[in-house]
């Protein structure tokens, strides 16, 4: 049951993941990427460290700050770099494909390190899945810029951040709790965006925020950076990398569906058949073999 509860949990945080989307959108016009992420991350912050103090929860142990600060530079810093320099040479539905092999890293590089079972039919719902998001992009894929293979490495690359932590932040999270580590991660990651924004003079532009702007950076931050990322590891304390990972692929899928409401675009047949193929494909991934893969885990946890 516990496992339930971390596979929805992660298809909750990406769901919420792809309406951040929309707010980004809106506010990427007024300012730069580095800003909206240290409003993002500060704000998600700012919020999840009252909430850590209050519930008494364990924060990570004096042997783990290295890592939980290292995890949280790589991807509440580097992971939204990466993710935003990308767009700049691909386009919205090619850089969410190539984000959708996110399950297929974390599930190769889980297998390599040997921190996850690799079976066939977690591998063919990872397939699926990242078919059904290629099915639901189908018409936007054919209109690409020049060079957007470069867009395309970097989501990649921001992909592979997001996999690496995934599979190390496991333990850690484990002993300790996903509030605490979240909010001690955050912070490093927040504190590293802040600082490069300050540099660049990132900032000016908030002198003329309207009230809609600065409701769009506190969803961002409530919404996009504290309950996703608290969701996430809460997966990651119960379920695998790999079955926390294949959740991303319902962010392209939610990301449409808020665009047809927000902004009225179009619905077509194949975005209803990339959401099929997508949940088809997770309940591929998540619904075998746990209780081999559990006495596995188990084992290695005990050596």
């Amino acid at each position: 049951m516990g496992e339930i509860f971390g596979v929805l949990a992660a298809v909750l945080s990406s769901a919420l993941g792809g309406t951040s989307i929309g707010a980004t959108r809106y506010l990427v016009s007024s300012i730069d990427p580095l800003a909206i992420g240290s409003f993002r991350f500060g704000i998600g912050f700012l919020l999840l460290l009252p909430l850590t103090l209050l519930r008494g929860d364990r924060w990570p142990a004096r042997g783990d700050w290295a890592v939980a600060i290292g995890l949280g530079i790589l991807f509440f810093a580097l992971f939204p770099i990466l993710f935003n320099a990308s767009l700049i040479f691909t386009t919205a539905a090619r850089g969410a494909l190539a984000l959708s092999t996110l399950p297929l890293l974390s599930l190769v590089i889980g297998a390599a390190l040997g921190s996850e079972a690799l079976s066939w039919r977690k591998a063919i719902g990872v397939v699926v899945a990242t078919l059904g998001v290629a099915v639901a992009l189908l018409t936007d894929l054919s209109s690409a810029p020049s060079g957007a293979w470069r867009g395309d490495l970097l989501m990649m690359a921001a992909a592979l951040c997001m996999a690496l932590y995934g599979i190390w932040s496991k333990p850690v999270i484990r002993r300790s709790s996903p509030i605490a580590f979240t909010t001690m991660s955050m912070a490093a990651g927040a504190a590293c965006l802040i600082l490069l924004s300050s540099v660049r003079g990132s900032f000016a532009p908030i002198a003329d925020f309207g009230r809609s702007q600065w409701l769009a950076a506190f969803y961002l931050g409530a919404f996009g950076a504290a309950l996703t990322f608290y969701l996430w590891a809460f997966a990651l304390e119960r379920t695998t990398p790999t079955r926390v990972a294949i959740s991303v692929t319902v962010n392209p899928t939610t990301a449409s569906l808020v665009g047809a409401w927000l902004l009225h675009e179009p619905l077509r047949w194949n975005l209803a058949a990339g959401i099929v193929a997508v949940f088809a494909g997770i309940w591929l991934a998540t619904t075998t073999g746990r209780r081999v893969e559990a006495a596995g885990l188990s084992a290695s946890s005990r050596s």
